[in-house]
């Protein structure tokens, strides 16, 4: 397991390197166009120091990649650019941002779907303001009301990627512990599961709810989102939350456990349909 900012360098660096050996060039000869010294080609390729996006735009130009999805994707991954064309805008929020949490933002701006399971809170991309205000209060606890403030902000503009075009694709499993959870107060908790109700009717969103009937099953061990991207499956990568940082996963092997992992747990979940009505359900009795 890796923190992001490796994992994305050694995906770049992977990336790139078979762009040169497709292009039929020797890092040598990339480095003589690029006007370098071959050994900055080696660090790039093999992710041992980061590289400007502008240095990986003019790999791109010596390579020939014309595709602009391609160069795309590699620019994010090098740290630049995302969906709709608003560039790091967590970049204003620097200040009260951990690298790994705008790491993750960025991911997301960039990612065409998004599949998570979610046992404790109702998925940030859904939340209203008031639900996301108590969850983040409670998660930093002493903070200060401008941290707070910021920090809910933040959350709230990252939900623009579900109204994009294309939209982010959301797939989310949620324990049904995650509707009985009283967060913020009765008041607060139904507003935000009839929020809740709204988000599954539409299109770019798929809601299912493993119900406590279900009893043990494999989401147990925590929490996890898997991020796909357009057209390049290997540059997939799972995240996994935890109290002080975020951990990615990106080998093939434990993409392909944490995809198997959700498609079991949207089995055993309730339908779309079913879980719809659980929801509205424990709206109407918040």
């Amino acid at each position: 397991m890796q923190h992001g900012p490796a994992v994305r360098r050694r995906k770049l660096g992977a990336e790139l390197r078979a762009l040169r050996n497709s292009a039929g060039l020797t890092s040598g000869e990339a480095a003589r166009l690029a006007g370098w010294h071959q050994s900055k080609v080696s660090r790039i390729e093999t992710g041992t120091s980061g590289v400007k996006p502008a240095d990986v735009r003019l790999l791109l130009d010596v390579y020939g990649v014309a595709d602009p999805q391609l160069r795309e994707l590699l620019l994010v991954l090098s740290g630049t650019g995302d969906r709709d064309g608003r560039h790091h805008w967590w970049h204003a929020y620097r200040g009260v941002l951990p690298p790994t949490y705008r790491d993750f933002i960025s991911l997301e701006s960039q990612a065409s779907t998004m599949r998570t399971l979610e046992t404790t809170v109702i998925p940030g991309l859904l939340q209203t303001p008031e639900y996301a205000r108590a969850v983040t209060a409670a998660a930093t606890e002493g903070a200060s009301e401008e941290r707070l403030d910021a920090l809910v902000e933040v959350r709230l503009a990252r939900q623009d990627v579900l109204r994009t075009e294309p939209p982010l694709e959301l797939s989310a499993v949620l324990d049904e512990a995650v509707l009985r959870r009283e967060v913020g107060g009765p008041g607060v908790m139904s507003r935000q599961l009839t929020r809740l109700v709204e988000a599954a009717r539409l299109p770019q969103v798929r809601l299912q709810v493993m119900p406590f009937t279900a009893g043990a099953h494999i989401g147990v061990t925590g929490p996890f989102v898997i991020f796909s991207f357009s057209r390049r499956s290997d540059l997939d990568v799972v995240v996994l939350d935890h109290l002080t940082s975020s951990l990615y996963l990106e080998g093939k092997e434990d993409l392909r456990a944490y995809v198997d992992a959700f498609d079991t747990l949207s089995r055993h979940a309730l339908s779309p349909e079913d879980s719809l009505d659980l929801i509205a359900g424990a709206a109407a009795g918040a």
